[in-house]
């Protein structure tokens, strides 16, 4: 692949940049942290308004085409800005209808339900979150159980999901259910949209240890959903589930808050003169940096290959790999370089860097396991890449 990015890109680079410098307030280092821990996952009032600002510009469903709210950008323009906003922290959200709702519906909804669901992903108006994970089907989610059973006119679903991202604050959810339980296990799902507030559901919040509320577990008890929310062929869910999660994984927004995190420790050290006599701690700094440039590296040749029309399927594999580990090695860096204090909570009136490394310590060992497990990543890479056997 070639490193560089073209004039044009370099271009929207700029813009992306002079939107930032605008936008967001001269005290939002300051205000990063409790913006983050009131409105988890970008949904505070702040983090709303500025992403109404966001798709004002189009700039939410970068890629999509423009018929749908898009702006028809490249894969390289959205890694682009998606490097952009994660290292400068903005308030963007992880915003799944982007993601992987938009581009499924693209593909295997009927134009009733495009017209219906992707202008206000586009805007901004409605949140998703998806329906997958159970309690006995994460890394195995074909195993998933929850049930959808057509009677009439309406779809029944019962059943249990977990770890599910703002499904507190999401108007709509991407569900995964089986629909026929006599298939084998990969060809009996099918995906439907369910309203978040439809009779029957209940949600019940799960807290992380850095006491933060993102995920969710939902519970499904009879729920009623028409018939033509059933989105692509009855039983080819799983088949759409894997193309959606094809969508943009580079993992370079990990990378890119990586880098910013980096740049903290290494501003830290400087003012506090910790790495003046210590050659080992400016070996373990200059390893980080490294390993940080590694992580870029991985994330654009995903995106290289994107670009060229290819699926990077192990490739995207070993960049989320490599990012979350990456994170965790940074975080225990970040902890041995500051001692005591980073331990201290962001609100400690003794906390250094806003006690950023106590969060990114608790939030980041779960790295390795939301977004698929490094085991499995593993086995991926195992199989897909280096064409070894299943055990």
């Amino acid at each position: 692949m070639d490193f560089r990015f073209t004039p044009e890109e370099e271009a929207f680079r700029q813009e992306v940049r002079e939107f930032l410098d605008r936008e967001l307030p001269p005290n939002w280092e300051e205000r990063f942290d409790t913006e983050t821990e009131e409105g988890f996952g970008g949904f505070s009032e702040f983090s709303r308004a500025f992403q109404r600002k966001l798709a004002e510009r189009r700039w939410l469903a970068l890629p999509w085409p423009p018929e749908y709210g898009g702006l028809g950008a490249t894969i390289m323009q959205q890694v682009i800005y998606n490097e952009e906003m994660a290292y400068r922290r903005a308030p963007t959200g992880f915003n799944m209808g982007v993601a992987w709702v938009g581009p499924a519906l693209m593909l295997y909804g009927t134009e009733e339900q495009k017209h219906r669901f992707l202008p206000k992903i586009a805007s901004g108006e409605e949140i998703w979150c998806t329906l997958y994970s159970e309690p006995g089907a994460g890394s195995d989610l074909a195993a998933l159980q929850t049930r959808a059973v057509l009677e009439g006119d309406y779809w029944v679903i019962n059943g249990q999901k977990i770890w599910t991202s703002q499904a507190h604050q999401a108007h709509w959810g991407w569900l995964a259910a089986r629909t026929d339980p006599d298939a084998p296990k990969h060809k009996g799902i099918s995906t439907f949209v369910v309203p978040m507030d439809a009779p029957g559901i209940t949600i019940q919040p799960l807290i992380n240890m850095a006491g933060q509320h993102g995920f969710n577990q939902v519970f499904f008890d009879n729920v009623r959903i028409p018939r033509d929310y059933l989105v692509g062929e009855v039983n080819r869910g799983w088949y759409q589930v894997a193309v959606a999660l094809d969508f943009e994984r580079s993992s370079i927004s990990g990378v890119a808050r990586a880098q910013r995190f980096f740049d903290d420790l290494v501003q830290f050290a400087r003012e506090e003169k910790v790495a003046a006599d210590r050659p080992q701690v400016r070996a373990r700094l200059a390893e980080m940096g490294i390993e940080v440039e590694v992580g870029r590296y991985l994330s654009y040749r995903v995106a290289s290959l994107q670009q060229a029309g290819k699926i990077p399927n192990y490739e995207a594999s070993v960049a989320k790999l490599y990012a979350s580990e990456l994170d965790q090695r940074l975080a225990r860096t970040g902890m041995d370089l500051m001692g005591l204090y980073g331990q201290l909570h962001p609100k400690s009136k003794w906390a250094r860097l806003k006690g950023r490394v106590e969060r990114h310590y608790l939030v980041t060992v779960a790295s390795t396991i939301g977004g698929g497990t490094s085991e499995i990543m593993r086995n991926v890479i195992a199989g897909r890449g280096l064409g070894l056997p299943r055990a």
